[in-house]
C-alpha cells in the first residue's frame, strides 16, 4: 500500500537513487553538495521548499518537491511543483497523480491559491498525466542563468 509523507532524514538514502534519475532523465548533472543542500532545505521548516516521498513500505517510489511562494497577483500563496519523479516500477499506477494529490493539499493547507508546474515539451508521458489533473496554460518559459 503506497503511503505519502514528507521526507524525512531516514528518506535520504532510498530518495537518492530516484533523484538521480530524475537528474539523468533531464540530462542534468548537479554536484553532490548541491544533492545534500536540496535534502536539507527540504527537510527545514525555515525554507520554503518542501519534499514530499511516496512509498510502499520503506521503499520509495516517487517523490515531490515544491516551493511557497508569495505572488503580486494574489493575496494568497502560489505553489511551485518543481519536481515529480516515480520509478520505473511504480509508473502507470497512480503514483504521479497522488503525489500532486498531495502536494495540493499541502499547499491548500498553507493558504495557497494555486498550484502550477512546468515540463518539457517533450515529455510527453507527463503530460498526459498532467492533462488530466490541471490546465495546461498558454505560457511559455524563457530563463536567463546569472
Amino acid at each position: 500500500m503506497m503511503q505519502i509523507s514528507a521526507a524525512t532524514e531516514n528518506d535520504k538514502a532510498a530518495w537518492l537513487p530516484l533523484w538521480r534519475a530524475y537528474l539523468d532523465f533531464y540530462k542534468q548533472a548537479l554536484d553532490d553538495d548541491i544533492t545534500d543542500l536540496t535534502f536539507a532545505r527540504a527537510l527545514d521548516d525555515g525554507e520554503s521548499l518542501n519534499l514530499l516521498v511516496a512509498k510502499e513500505g520503506d521503499t520509495v517510489i516517487g517523490f515531490a518537491t515544491y516551493v511557497m511562494h508569495r505572488s503580486s497577483w494574489a493575496r494568497a500563496w502560489y505553489c511551485y511543483l518543481e519536481d515529480l519523479f516515480v520509478d520505473e516500477a511504480g509508473r502507470g499506477k497512480g503514483v504521479g497523480k497522488a503525489l500532486i494529490a498531495a502536494v495540493a493539499e499541502a499547499a491548500r493547507q498553507k493558504g495557497a491559491e494555486r498550484l502550477y508546474w512546468v515540463t518539457d515539451e517533450a515529455n510527453t508521458t507527463a503530460q498526459a498525466l498532467y492533462e488530466k489533473v490541471a490546465t495546461k496554460t498558454d505560457f511559455i518559459q524563457f530563463r536567463r542563468d546569472l
